[in-house]
């Protein structure tokens, strides 16, 4: 990490940088945003993340999968990125195993380091040779595993191996995740890639988070990651530029600063879904100032999407199926200026398509 001066930037820099960055204001046709893969948490989110980018999931070239990545989440992936991924994301010592397994459920399990992936890993590919219910995958899986990678379950009256090894271990197996109805559904990825051996490639991923995600330090890339700062400031990777946000230090890749420095914020209005690639930055001070508002958007449970007005958010938004229309709702901080108004009524179509709706309807909350 360099010690040379640091050019200072500011926060509306920084926003607008990343509207653009992750093809926000809708300049670009290319998904560059699946460099990294879209969340979608809960079911169905990563279409609304997708058209509020103005891009077309069914004609990305190689097709997409859904699977288990980024801290064991659901993510849209390009199907051709999916082995390069795993083995970016496959833990690069025992201690960035251990970090990411830290639980009360784990307590004596996160002790094997990788070795704890590499046996669960290696129990889905033998247990799921055809697509099964995610309930059966489990049970075989936990009573495949080691014990240590279990606990007791009083209700049911059995082991169960920790969810959070298990949906963390599903994409090293070439597992995908889908959805019948309301149950998870797991299958053989059509790349049926071997389980890592070791780690390949985290440096350019903590590298296309800090382009995407950018300038951040590496406490805000681990928590991404799930992992501890001390194992991402060992990969650290070479070429960023360092600058200074209110004093503090914070990396980006070299040839991203121009365009941070010279970004303004633009006039667009976008309805971002709950789990957005916007809304997964860390540093979530910077990306939404007011406490009482984060409180509101980031809720631990059925969180609320978030309306973007240029680089700022500035509300919330939720929509339910009302017939065969969507009816969203909008609840803005503050009074929103009559062109912000009329805006949400094409982005509110923009959602009702995506979700296969007819039409839909608006309210925003006064």
């Amino acid at each position: 990490m360099s010690s040379r001066p640091r050019p200072e930037v500011t926060r509306e820099q920084i926003l607008a940088h990343r509207v653009a960055a992750q093809g926000l204001d809708r300049a670009s046709t290319t998904p560059d945003v699946l460099a990294l893969g879209v969340q979608d948490t809960p079911n169905g989110s990563a279409r609304l993340a997708f058209a509020a980018r103005g891009v077309a999931p069914d004609e990305v070239p190689g097709g997409l999968d859904r699977v288990w990545s980024f801290r064991g989440a659901p993510h849209i992936h390009r199907r051709n990125d999916l082995r390069a991924l795993a083995a970016a994301l496959w833990p690069v010592s025992d201690a960035d195993a251990t970090a990411r397994l830290a639980s009360v459920q784990l307590k004596r399990g996160s002790a094997l380091g990788v070795e704890a992936f590499a046996v669960t890993a290696r129990a889905f590919r033998d247990v799921v040779t055809t697509p099964m219910p995610k309930g059966e995958v489990s049970t075989a899986v936990s009573a495949a595993v080691p014990e240590v990678l279990t606990f007791w379950c009083e209700p049911c009256g059995a082991r169960h191996i920790s969810g959070q090894l298990f949906q963390q271990a599903g994409l090293f197996a070439a597992l995908e995740v889908g959805v019948t109805g309301r149950q998870t559904v797991l299958a053989p990825l059509h790349d049926r890639f071997p389980v890592p051996v070791a780690a390949a490639g985290t440096s350019e991923l903590v590298r296309r988070l800090l382009g995407f995600l950018g300038p951040a330090a590496p406490a805000e890339v681990a928590a991404l990651l799930g992992t501890k700062p001390a194992v991402v400031e060992s990969l650290w990777p070479d070429g960023l530029a360092e600058v200074a946000v209110d004093g503090r230090r914070a990396w980006l890749p070299e040839g991203s600063l121009a365009g941070l420095r010279t970004a303004e914020p633009g006039s667009l209005v976008r309805l971002l879904p709950p789990g957005d690639p916007f809304l997964q930055a860390r540093d979530r001070a910077l990306l939404l100032p007011d406490p009482a508002h984060r409180k509101e958007l980031w809720r631990p449970v059925s969180a609320p999407g978030a309306l973007l007005v240029g680089a700022e958010i500035a509300g919330t938004w939720r929509v339910k199926a009302a017939g065969r229309r969507a009816a969203v709702t909008v609840a803005p901080f503050a009074p929103l200026r009559a062109r912000v108004r009329k805006a949400l009524e094409a982005e509110a179509a923009t959602v009702a398509e995506a979700r296969g709706a007819t039409g839909a309807t608006l309210d925003i909350a006064s």
